[in-house]
């Protein structure tokens, strides 16, 4: 499998998609869906939560509060995944998913976080999306640690693209440089 690598971004093809890692702000993507790495209530919160709601604007907390009153009544559940409009974002639509709390690993919690990153591109490919960015879900204020999570999320997102010929483009958005170096390093291996 060939790979571009760069300063703050590398690529890889995995069957008919381009995979992506770079580092940067998830909220100035320019995909079809960011993925935001909600709290069980939707309701914005802090991290990239609440950066989304931020700078989404309004609109996006108002389908959110529709779709638990619809759908998620006692707040959504993790490993699942719910789309909104993008608001005033770049990207067209928020697919907001819930990623597991660490809790010493032998809870579940890999298992949890593979369904939130494959619900999340399942959703994405019903909805005929073409590209989607993901942050690194559960590895900020859920302490899952991220050398553990990022190939959880690399592993997960590999398999999909293998299977599924629908998407064009995912893209893993690694805020700070630390993050970024631990999914590259990674990736050299899962993929």
């Amino acid at each position: 499998m060939g790979y571009v690598m760069g300063e703050n971004r590398c690529e890889f093809q995995v069957g008919k998609a381009k995979l992506r890692l770079v580092q940067g702000d998830i909220t100035e993507m320019e995909t079809d869906a960011i993925v935001n790495a909600a709290n069980p209530s939707l309701m914005g919160g802090g991290g990239v939560d609440g950066a989304i709601h931020r700078k989404g604007g309004p609109q996006i907390l108002e389908e959110c509060k529709r779709i638990r009153a619809r759908e998620w009544p006692n707040g959504l559940p993790t490993g699942k995944a719910a789309i909104t409009t993008g608001g005033k974002l770049k990207a067209k639509y928020v697919i907001h998913t819930v990623g597991p709390i660490w809790q010493g690993g032998n809870s579940g919690e890999a298992e949890l976080l593979a369904e939130a990153y494959r619900n999340s591109l399942k959703l994405a490919v019903s909805k005929g999306l073409k590209t989607i960015a993901f942050p690194s879900i559960s590895t900020g204020a859920y302490g899952y640690p991220i050398e553990k999570a990022c190939r959880v999320a690399l592993s997960t997102v590999k398999e999909f693209l293998e299977k599924e010929d629908k998407l064009d483009e995912v893209i893993l958005v690694l805020f700070g440089r630390r993050d970024f170096e631990i999914y590259r390093e990674a990736a050299k291996e899962v993929l």
